[in-house]
């Protein structure tokens, strides 16, 4: 249960609309209502009318304005307001002085009222309403709620023991992070068995991945088992605008933890407050005032009392050494991309959520998954939940999710995409060259299915291949025979149709990063031998790599690479080349059903 969440209440109006209100309301009687009660009450007179009145001495007030004259007379017992118009005399003023009395018969333009309100409420007013928004937009930055001005408060949601509802169970595919958590949550329950022979805790642990592997997950799961209360946070809400707010939040974030210890406190995404800091004036102060604090807390408090910091990022080198160092996060956990077992717990877990037949096959499920994460397997799960609602069965099958898979590799079929009959040919060749160039090569993964149905990521169609077994390593020959099956699709087309198309772009692209990667990082180039020509960074977001050598040397890895993607390219087309009549056999197939499974190819290839 979130300590922070409250009871739904009705909404209360700020005191700024009843302001508004009373103002509107005044507005209007002095616009509308007095103006009509006023103009109802005189009585237009013609001018010799008011000289008369004036001789005969009942005239009592005048009021001369710039065209209209007002006066009042006795009429009845009480006094009635009367209008004329006004004609320029010498003799006017001698006329009236001493037979009237000159002065205000009606109120002017500007009512008192109206004067009063511009003088008086309507300032007051403004001064408030003004008061109010600065004092909202103030207290909102500083992290406080409406209405309040809550300077540099930290604010972390706060759980109370297992109300995450998530325990380890719930996590699977990483056993040993796991295993290195569960000494945390065993600390927490018995401090005693690791005091008595000395051992201290980590104050810290980093959780470190790629997105998705379910570092947040982790987290929670530690304080659903430790049952602690367990404070969560980003770490982009300790920047502010102001300098120094940021380190106030810090400040009151481990003051709560040290009052409600034992518990965790959870900073996701540590790296947007825990760069490394280097020393540019055009550096964010605010930020690194902010790590500072957070490098002064975890050395001043003390982790006997059981404030356990985990942290989690996705980019580790950009930490800061001294947040990295012993003493502050003392212990790196990493949480990488699940392995085969990995992948096929994780879909039993999420798959206990959901209706499935009895004969899924996890593990060939898993076999095809390679390479997801377990964001992407549970979302493989849910898309097969969706196509069985969508096909109107009361289960997932098989069926669904092996469709599922190919759903979040390439998208959903893209129906409304009809291909020429020529395009459909050029295509079919294309597939069944990089299946048949795969197949006829050792030390390649089987082919699973290929298909020519279109797909909403863009593709026209694509090959599936599923290694029977998890590989950790490649060699030489397993990459440039993958090189090859990537040039197998163009070298279909050169042989059968003797023209080229852009069909084959991401391949190119795939093929040249293989071949690049060989030569420059993993050493596989005779010439240059065991050197590093490119340094990669932020291995978890898709690998940034620049080149470290010189422009010569860079011209060199040009040529080579040319020359590795040439060879793969020449094997290709040989190999489709004396296997033709197989690959017009399988060309057909395809066109005809759109879609061959990897039984039925080797059937034809073995035939």
């Amino acid at each position: 249960m979130d300590l922070n969440e409250l009871k739904d209440k009705k909404p209360k109006r700020p005191l700024i609309f009843y302001y508004l209100i009373v103002l509107g309301v005044l507005l209007l009687l002095n616009f509308f209502v007095v103006p009509t009660m006023t103009q109802r009450s005189i009585r237009e007179t013609t001018y010799d009318q008011f000289l008369d009145a004036v001789n005969e001495g009942i005239v009592d007030e005048v009021q001369l304005d710039s065209d209209v004259i007002y006066y009042t007379v006795e009429s009845d017992g009480h006094q009635q307001i009367c209008k004329t118009g006004r004609i320029y005399d010498m003799q006017e003023v001698n006329r009236l002085y001493g037979k009237v009395h000159f002065g205000q018969v009606i109120p002017t333009r500007q009512s008192p009222i109206l004067s009063f309100l511009i003088s008086w409420i309507l300032p007051i007013v403004l001064i408030i309403v003004i008061g109010q928004f600065i004092s909202r937009k103030m207290a909102k930055s500083m992290g406080g709620g409406p209405g309040a001005m809550m300077f540099g408060k930290s604010n972390a949601k706060i759980y109370v023991k297992s109300s995450t509802g998530i325990k380890f169970s719930d996590v699977a595919g990483e056993d040993e992070a796991k295993e290195l958590l569960t000494e945390i949550v065993d600390y927490l329950h018995n401090p005693q068995k690791y005091q008595e022979i000395g051992a201290k805790m980590p104050k810290g642990a980093l959780l470190v991945g790629p997105p998705g592997t379910g570092k947040t997950l982790l987290a929670k799961a530690v304080a659903g088992e430790a049952e602690v209360p367990f404070f969560s946070i980003s770490g982009s809400e300790f920047v502010e605008m102001f300098v120094g707010m940021g380190a106030a939040k810090v400040r009151d974030l481990f003051k709560q933890a040290n009052e409600k210890a034992p518990c965790i406190v959870f900073i996701d995404e540590i790296d947007t407050i825990g760069k490394k800091r280097d020393g540019q004036i055009t550096g964010n102060d605010e930020r690194e005032q902010t790590l500072n604090q957070l490098l002064t807390e975890m050395d001043g408090f003390d982790s006997s009392k059981g404030v356990v910091i985990l942290g989690a990022t996705n980019r580790p080198d950009s930490l800061d050494p001294a947040l990295l160092r012993p003493g502050r996060f003392d212990r790196r956990i990493p949480v990488e991309l699940p392995d085969l077992q990995g992948r096929e717990d994780i879909l039993k877990v999420h798959a206990k959520n959901i209706k499935i037949a009895d004969n899924v096959n996890f593990r060939e499920i898993a076999k095809a998954a390679s390479g997801a994460s377990g964001a992407e397997l549970a979302n493989i799960v849910n898309e097969a939940a969706l196509r069985a609602v969508r096909d109107g069965r009361r289960f997932a099958t098989q069926a669904d999710m092996e469709e599922s898979i190919e759903v979040v590799i390439a998208g959903y079929q893209k129906k409304n995409r009809v291909l020429s009959e020529k395009e459909k040919l050029i295509v079919s060749y294309h597939e069944i060259g990089h299946a048949l160039v795969a197949a006829k090569q050792t030390e390649s993964a089987p082919v699973h299915k290929i298909t020519i149905i279109p797909r909403t990521s863009g593709a026209l169609g694509y090959t599936m291949q599923v290694d029977e077994d998890e590989h950790y390593l490649m060699s030489k020959e397993e990459l440039e025979n993958k090189i090859a099956t990537l040039t197998g699709g163009r070298a279909a087309e050169e042989l059968i149709f003797h023209s080229i198309t852009t069909g084959a772009s991401n391949d190119i692209e795939q093929a040249t990063k293989l071949a690049r990667g060989m030569i420059t990082r993993f050493g596989m180039s005779d010439e240059f031998d065991m050197v590093a020509m490119e340094t990669v960074s932020n291995q978890y977001l898709g690998g940034d790599s620049s080149l470290a050598c010189s422009f010569e040397t860079q011209t060199e890895i040009d040529r080579k690479v040319v020359e590795l993607v040439k060879r793969q390219h020449e094997k290709a087309a040989q190999i489709l080349q004396e296997n033709i009549m197989k690959l017009h056999e399988l060309a057909k197939f395809l066109y005809e059903n759109e879609t061959i499974t990897g039984e039925q190819f080797m059937d034809i290839l073995n035939r």
